[in-house]
């Protein structure tokens, strides 16, 4: 008994980046209907998603050594213009020749013209099926609506169904009801960092009411994701976080 006192004193003595330093960005690996879906958190908001031979990219921003060792991509979903999320540098460092990118309108209209023939627009609420992925534009914006960085219509979070998963990537997004209202998600990855979206207490209250099988805190750059874990574990059990270092040797 005393050992065990002893190893949990120790434990919580540790220091946070003691904690943060045995945070890992390897790939997940998880079952679905039709083969397995492998998650590759890279960088803050940036996700690799293959399965069965198809590779997403969410969001590529970070240097090139980051991506090393994946496949090119087929598919880029772009959130929105922000220079975290449509990142010209990291885009023009990478095989995107075979790519097709989805985005919403304000990606398009900034996005270099060598790539205009690869992209499809979605706007908030519509939906398309490529490559047997299910792909749904869910609204990401701030609140209020008036004045804000992130506004309403202007970026797209997204639900993608592979294999019979049901995916929620969040983008730049604050607790709008969109998202609370949204259900049967499988896997979520929800970003929490002020003052451009929202704290943990936010989306922590949010998972809870949507209530997604897993959930990866990401885009969390300044945010507490250890002190997220507890309020979601306090609140619901059931539903598993997952961890990430988000950010590789920072």
């Amino acid at each position: 008994m005393l050992r065990v006192f002893s190893s949990l004193l120790i434990f919580a003595l540790l220091p946070f980046g003691f904690i943060q330093a045995q945070l890992n960005n390897h790939p997940d690996h998880i079952k679905t209907e039709n083969g397995e879906l492998i998650i590759h958190p890279i960088l803050h908001g940036t996700i690799v998603f293959e399965w069965n031979g198809l590779n997403i990219y969410v969001d590529p921003y970070g240097s090139k050594d980051l991506y090393e060792g994946k496949a090119d991509p087929d598919l880029i979903l772009i959130t929105h213009p922000h220079g975290d999320h449509l990142n010209l540098e990291t885009l023009n460092s990478l095989n995107t020749e075979g790519a097709t990118f989805i985005v919403p309108q304000a990606v398009a209209d900034e996005i270099p013209e060598k790539y205009s023939g690869q992209v499809l627009v979605m706007g908030n609420g519509e939906s398309m099926e490529r490559n047997s992925i299910q792909i749904e534009a869910i609204p990401m914006y701030n609140l209020p609506e008036e004045g804000a960085r992130h506004a309403k219509g202007w970026g797209n979070g997204y639900v993608l169904t592979i294999g019979e998963k049901n995916i929620y990537v969040s983008g730049d997004t604050e607790d709008i009801p969109e998202m609370r209202n949204l259900s049967g998600i499988d896997i979520a990855f929800i970003c929490m960092n002020l003052p451009y979206t929202m704290d943990i207490n936010q989306a922590a209250d949010a998972v809870l009411d949507f209530e997604p099988s897993i959930i990866y805190p990401y885009h969390h750059r300044g945010q507490d994701m250890h002190e997220f874990k507890k309020l979601v574990d306090k609140g619901n059990k059931d539903i598993e976080v997952r961890l990430k270092d988000w950010y590789p040797g920072q």
